[in-house]
């Protein structure tokens, strides 16, 4: 499948130490414990927990990223959880939670050689209850990416709206917006616009919306073509 190129406009950055291109990379000879390493950054800088550490489940049950381990995913998992803990990119904790050892993984970093001190030396122990899922999803398509697959090349111009009604409209209204003038075919920013700006200034009534869809999009499609294109 082909990669079809980054979005314009803003795009969340993860957080890779320097270290890792001049030392890690080049000594990394196994593809799946490259995609671990890079997953791993990925994963902990979404996390806002004080400590940040990672199970096996972790990884598991992340659909995308085991996808891209391929065939026999659960032992390519171990064995590149093992390559990344001997390298030393993680830190491995094995510890006792309600009678059960849990392996728990850390990056080797000063934040992480602290918390697997702490783990293993029965100062600290993860919290109980569940965790919040975190997994690799296709990213949402931003304004101006929906209006080059919709309408067409961005100019100067209308880079410079499009990036000021990210700001100002929720990320479900624009691209809803951006399918009504696709519906009614009327493939122009200014339609998008008027849509938005009618929700804005009228109210956009989600829950009677949500009975009857279609006559609510016809009605919003109109608010479109009364402004004009």
């Amino acid at each position: 499948m082909a990669f079809n190129g980054f979005s314009s406009g803003k795009l969340h950055l993860t957080p890779i130490p320097s270290q890792f291109f001049s030392e890690l990379l080049p000594s990394i000879d196994h593809l799946g414990e490259l995609k671990l390493t890079l997953y791993v950054f990925w994963r902990l800088d979404q996390m806002e927990d004080a400590v940040r550490y990672l199970r096996r489940d972790d990884f598991s049950r992340d659909a995308l990223f085991m996808q891209g381990l391929g065939e026999n995913a659960e032992d390519i998992l171990d064995e590149c959880l093992g390559r990344s803990v001997h390298r030393g990119t993680l830190l491995q904790a094995d510890i006792l939670v309600s009678g059960k050892t849990e392996k728990l993984f850390f990056l080797n970093s000063p934040r992480g050689r602290a918390a697997q001190q702490a783990a293993l030396q029965g100062n600290w122990q993860p919290p109980g209850g569940e965790r919040t899922q975190i997994e690799l999803l296709p990213e949402a398509p931003n304004i101006f990416r929906l209006y080059e697959e919709n309408i067409g090349p961005l100019t100067p111009m209308i880079a410079e709206a499009l990036a000021e009604a990210e700001s100002d409209y929720p990320t479900d209204w624009i691209e809803e917006a951006f399918q009504i003038s696709v519906e009614r075919n009327a493939r122009n920013w200014r339609y998008v616009e008027a849509i938005l700006k009618r929700w804005h200034d009228e109210g956009r009534d989600e829950q009677k919306d949500s009975r009857d869809p279609e006559k609510a999009r016809r009605r919003y499609a109109d608010w479109g073509s009364s402004s004009g294109r």
